[in-house]
């Protein structure tokens, strides 16, 4: 299947209404005085394959955990640790309402398999690309799959000095930091599906005895996925993320507020996200890997002009849709044809990512986002 398309069939899956079983599962710090059910979580309604935890700390926990390590090089390890085969659940459930008379939204949550690979590793700069390798369990005990989906990637650059964040309404600029003061931390940059940027924050990386935890700067950032298709009460996330590493995978932490810009800004709810990757044993990922060879030129190419995006502006404007189909769909149609086996010309790649970003992307002037008290 194409793989937008299965991007579009996990994007039903995951965040569909739950099966009527689950309408009366309550979170642990849901909200006691919400009738029971009416707060069961959104998301996803499948059965995954069966699979097989790791127990034991892995080479990758070993690694980072190696005596004598300079700081730079144990924080590398600890961004590498988040690669590998994982079995990931997101969690999400809004703790508090900024407004009078607001009804707080049902808890999501989902799951999925993914697998991180490894794209570049220098002792400045880590990239990690996470793709989908999921198969679904039947009633009947049948599996089906694989379905396989390119999904988000992280970027780790050591002391970088600056890093663009969003503003709203598709505006992005240039935030710049101060050289004395980024000494020995890290950006992260996180992409969407088709390169997109998603947030990018700056933090420093410490190491206990038994965990490693990195805690990104409060950044701005767009509705997620997991909203801006089912929610129009809100303009964007202001969040604070935290990886924190430990012996058999990762937990992902976010404390987002919810924003309403414009004319007359304010925060319309604060909402907890736990997202935990748990490393798997024998998951099939071999989908994943013939996928991410016959197509990792072409998404090079896109992260190419991605990049000279970022660097060339320290403004613009980035339109997900702009009056025609989704940025994710053209880039996954092009990636769908070297999946099947088309040769991959790196000059057609590149006139063809050029004229795509070139509908989707426009310079833009400084835009200063709304003070959100």
């Amino acid at each position: 299947m194409h793989p937008s398309k299965w991007l579009l069939v996990l994007l039903v899956t995951l965040c569909a209404a739950p099966a009527q079983a689950e309408e009366t599962r309550q979170y642990t710090f849901s909200w006691s005085f919400v009738p029971e059910g009416e707060l069961a979580p959104r998301g996803g309604t499948t059965t995954g394959a069966d699979l097989t935890l790791m127990e034991t700390p892995g080479a990758a926990w070993t690694a980072l955990k190696a005596p004598g390590l300079t700081q730079q090089e144990r924080d590398r390890r600890a961004i590498l640790a988040m690669a590998g085969p994982w079995r990931a659940s997101f969690d999400f459930i809004e703790t508090a309402g900024f407004v009078a008379g607001y009804t707080p939204a049902r808890p999501y949550r989902s799951w999925g398999t993914e697998y991180v690979y490894v794209v570049e590793d220098t002792p400045d700069f880590v990239s990690l690309q996470h793709v989908l390798v999921m198969f679904m369990k039947g009633e009947d005990g049948s599996v089906r799959g694989p379905m396989v989906v390119k999904h988000w990637r992280q970027d780790w650059a050591w002391e970088a000095t600056d890093f663009h964040e969003f503003q709203g309404d598709g505006h992005w600029t240039r935030t710049r930091l101060d050289p004395d003061a980024v000494t020995g931390g890290w950006v992260q940059t996180v992409w969407q599906v088709d390169d997109s940027p998603r947030y990018a924050s700056f933090g420093r990386w410490r190491h206990d005895a038994n965990v490693s935890r990195w805690e990104g700067s409060e950044t701005l950032r767009p509705l997620p996925r997991r909203e801006f298709s089912v929610r129009d009460d809100y303009d964007a996330l202001r969040a604070v993320n935290r990886h924190i590493i430990t012996p058999t995978g990762w937990v992902h932490e976010e404390a987002n507020e919810k924003l309403v810009l414009g004319n007359a800004p304010r925060v319309l709810a604060r909402e907890a996200g736990l997202n935990r990757y748990e490393r798997i044993t024998n998951h099939d990922f071999s989908a994943g890997d013939a996928y991410w060879a016959r197509t990792g030129d072409f998404w090079g190419v896109v992260r190419e002009f991605w990049n000279d995006i970022w660097a060339r502006n320290d403004a613009f404007v980035f339109e997900a849709s702009a009056g025609g189909p989704p940025l994710f769909m053209k880039l996954f149609g092009y990636a769908e044809a070297l999946d099947a086996d088309a040769p991959f010309d790196e000059a057609a790649a590149r006139a063809f990512v050029a004229d795509t970003l070139a509908a989707h992307v426009t310079a833009d002037q400084p835009v200063i986002a709304p003070t959100v008290q």
